[in-house]
Protein backbone atom coordinates (compact mmCIF):
# COMPACT_ATOMS: atom_id res chain seq x y z
CA UNK A 1 0.00 0.00 0.00
CA UNK A 2 1.17 3.24 -0.61
CA UNK A 3 0.87 5.86 2.16
CA UNK A 4 0.89 9.64 1.70
CA UNK A 5 4.36 11.21 2.75
CA UNK A 6 4.35 13.70 6.04
CA UNK A 7 4.87 16.50 5.85
CA UNK A 8 7.11 19.28 8.05
CA UNK A 9 5.39 20.56 10.72
CA UNK A 10 3.66 17.23 12.02
CA UNK A 11 4.29 16.19 15.60
CA UNK A 12 4.41 12.55 14.60
CA UNK A 13 8.18 13.92 12.65
CA UNK A 14 9.81 15.39 16.22
CA UNK A 15 8.73 12.42 18.29
CA UNK A 16 11.15 9.61 19.29
CA UNK A 17 9.62 6.39 17.54
CA UNK A 18 9.02 3.35 19.68
CA UNK A 19 10.42 -0.05 19.36
CA UNK A 20 8.84 -2.65 17.23
CA UNK A 21 8.19 -6.16 19.30
CA UNK A 22 8.48 -8.93 17.67
CA UNK A 23 5.53 -10.73 16.30
CA UNK A 24 3.45 -7.46 17.29
CA UNK A 25 2.57 -6.50 13.62
CA UNK A 26 2.27 -7.69 10.34
CA UNK A 27 6.36 -6.66 10.07
CA UNK A 28 6.54 -8.19 6.14
CA UNK A 29 3.33 -5.81 5.67
CA UNK A 30 5.19 -2.94 6.71
CA UNK A 31 8.57 -3.25 5.24
CA UNK A 32 6.47 -3.56 1.69
CA UNK A 33 4.31 -0.29 2.14
CA UNK A 34 7.80 1.52 3.16
CA UNK A 35 9.32 0.64 0.03
CA UNK A 36 6.08 1.01 -1.80
CA UNK A 37 5.61 4.66 -0.66
CA UNK A 38 9.20 5.15 -0.96
CA UNK A 39 9.24 4.02 -5.02
CA UNK A 40 6.62 5.83 -5.98
CA UNK A 41 8.01 8.90 -4.31
CA UNK A 42 10.91 8.01 -6.01
CA UNK A 43 12.84 8.10 -2.75
CA UNK A 44 16.39 6.66 -1.37
CA UNK A 45 15.37 6.05 1.94
CA UNK A 46 12.09 6.15 4.08
CA UNK A 47 11.43 6.18 7.89
CA UNK A 48 8.19 4.84 9.57
CA UNK A 49 7.30 8.51 11.08
CA UNK A 50 7.19 9.55 7.33
CA UNK A 51 4.33 7.77 6.46
CA UNK A 52 2.75 8.60 10.28
CA UNK A 53 3.43 5.89 12.39
CA UNK A 54 6.02 6.67 15.27
CA UNK A 55 7.80 2.90 14.89
CA UNK A 56 11.78 2.36 14.64
CA UNK A 57 11.81 0.97 11.58
CA UNK A 58 13.24 2.90 7.86
CA UNK A 59 14.07 1.14 4.72
CA UNK A 60 16.82 2.50 1.81
CA UNK A 61 17.74 1.74 -1.41
CA UNK A 62 20.43 3.15 -3.13
CA UNK A 63 20.85 0.69 -5.89
CA UNK A 64 19.53 3.57 -8.26
CA UNK A 65 22.05 5.73 -7.06
CA UNK A 66 25.04 6.64 -9.66
CA UNK A 67 27.75 6.81 -7.23
CA UNK A 68 30.88 6.01 -9.48
CA UNK A 69 33.01 5.58 -5.68
CA UNK A 70 30.87 3.09 -3.96
CA UNK A 71 29.20 0.02 -5.09
CA UNK A 72 25.62 0.68 -4.48
CA UNK A 73 24.29 -3.03 -6.10
CA UNK A 74 23.73 -4.36 -2.56
CA UNK A 75 22.38 -1.53 -0.73
CA UNK A 76 18.74 -1.96 -0.23
CA UNK A 77 17.92 -3.23 3.27
CA UNK A 78 15.21 -2.59 6.03
CA UNK A 79 16.41 -1.59 9.47
CA UNK A 80 14.35 -2.71 12.12
CA UNK A 81 14.98 -1.39 16.19
CA UNK A 82 18.58 0.55 14.94
CA UNK A 83 20.76 1.67 17.40
CA UNK A 84 23.54 3.63 16.13
CA UNK A 85 27.21 2.18 17.93
CA UNK A 86 29.56 4.59 16.41
CA UNK A 87 29.74 7.67 14.19
CA UNK A 88 33.44 8.54 13.16
CA UNK A 89 35.51 10.04 10.61
CA UNK A 90 36.08 13.45 8.99
CA UNK A 91 32.52 15.12 8.53
CA UNK A 92 31.51 15.93 4.96
CA UNK A 93 29.20 18.00 3.63
CA UNK A 94 26.60 16.75 0.57
CA UNK A 95 23.32 18.43 -0.31
CA UNK A 96 20.35 16.23 1.46
CA UNK A 97 16.71 16.42 0.80
CA UNK A 98 13.62 14.86 2.36
CA UNK A 99 10.59 13.04 1.22
CA UNK A 100 8.74 15.26 3.87
CA UNK A 101 10.34 18.44 3.10
CA UNK A 102 10.18 18.51 -0.87
CA UNK A 103 11.55 21.16 -2.91
CA UNK A 104 14.72 21.95 -0.21
CA UNK A 105 17.68 20.60 -0.58
CA UNK A 106 20.69 22.13 1.68
CA UNK A 107 23.97 21.10 2.18
CA UNK A 108 24.37 19.00 5.58
CA UNK A 109 27.79 17.97 7.33
CA UNK A 110 28.05 14.49 8.67
CA UNK A 111 30.44 12.34 9.63
CA UNK A 112 31.84 9.66 7.06
CA UNK A 113 31.30 6.29 8.81
CA UNK A 114 28.84 4.65 11.28
CA UNK A 115 28.35 1.36 12.75
CA UNK A 116 24.77 0.02 13.54
CA UNK A 117 23.23 -2.81 14.96
CA UNK A 118 19.64 -3.30 13.63
CA UNK A 119 17.00 -6.30 13.02
CA UNK A 120 16.43 -7.66 9.51
CA UNK A 121 12.90 -8.49 7.93
CA UNK A 122 13.72 -11.70 9.49
CA UNK A 123 14.52 -10.60 13.00
CA UNK A 124 18.37 -11.63 12.81
CA UNK A 125 20.48 -9.29 14.16
CA UNK A 126 23.14 -7.75 12.47
CA UNK A 127 26.08 -5.16 13.43
CA UNK A 128 27.62 -3.46 10.30
CA UNK A 129 29.66 -0.33 9.54
CA UNK A 130 29.13 1.64 6.56
CA UNK A 131 31.09 4.83 4.76
CA UNK A 132 30.16 7.66 2.18
CA UNK A 133 26.96 7.77 0.78
CA UNK A 134 25.29 4.45 2.52
CA UNK A 135 26.05 6.27 5.85
CA UNK A 136 24.69 9.39 4.82
CA UNK A 137 21.38 7.84 3.48
CA UNK A 138 21.60 5.55 6.72
CA UNK A 139 22.42 8.89 9.07
CA UNK A 140 19.09 10.36 7.24
CA UNK A 141 16.82 8.38 7.77
CA UNK A 142 18.17 7.58 11.19
CA UNK A 143 17.64 10.90 12.10
CA UNK A 144 13.61 10.51 11.80
CA UNK A 145 13.62 7.76 14.09
CA UNK A 146 15.02 10.11 16.77
CA UNK A 147 12.38 13.10 15.86
CA UNK A 148 15.16 14.93 13.97
CA UNK A 149 15.06 16.29 10.49
CA UNK A 150 17.76 17.40 7.81
CA UNK A 151 17.02 21.18 8.58
CA UNK A 152 17.63 21.09 12.01
CA UNK A 153 21.66 20.73 11.41
CA UNK A 154 21.11 24.12 9.28
CA UNK A 155 22.41 27.64 10.89
CA UNK A 156 20.14 29.93 12.13
CA UNK A 157 20.22 32.21 9.55
CA UNK A 158 19.65 29.69 6.68
CA UNK A 159 16.68 27.97 8.92
CA UNK A 160 15.01 32.16 9.19
CA UNK A 161 15.07 32.05 5.54
CA UNK A 162 13.63 28.92 4.96
CA UNK A 163 11.00 29.73 7.36
CA UNK A 164 8.20 30.44 4.89
CA UNK A 165 9.00 27.94 2.63
CA UNK A 166 8.46 25.56 5.54
CA UNK A 167 5.47 27.01 6.73
CA UNK A 168 3.96 26.60 2.89
CA UNK A 169 5.38 22.82 3.83
CA UNK A 170 3.14 22.62 6.87
CA UNK A 171 -0.25 23.75 4.68
CA UNK A 172 0.48 21.52 1.87
CA UNK A 173 1.15 24.46 -0.31
CA UNK A 174 4.05 22.71 -2.29
CA UNK A 175 4.12 20.51 -5.31
CA UNK A 176 4.93 16.53 -5.43
CA UNK A 177 4.58 14.09 -7.65
CA UNK A 178 3.04 11.96 -4.77
CA UNK A 179 0.66 12.48 -2.07
CA UNK A 180 1.05 14.19 0.95
CA UNK A 181 -0.29 14.75 4.53
CA UNK A 182 0.22 18.14 5.71
CA UNK A 183 -0.56 19.25 9.43
CA UNK A 184 -1.75 22.48 8.77
CA UNK A 185 -3.84 21.67 5.38
CA UNK A 186 -7.25 23.22 5.80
Amino acid sequence: MVYPIVMYGDPVLRKRAKEIEKNSLDLPALIQDLFDTMYAAHGIGLAAPQIGKSLRIFVVDGTTLDEKEEDMTDFKKAFINPVMLKEEGDEWEFEEGCLSIPNIRENVARQEKLTIQYLDENWVSHKETFDGMKARIIQHEYDHLDGKMFVDYLSPLKKRMLKGKLTDISKGDVETEYRILAPLRK
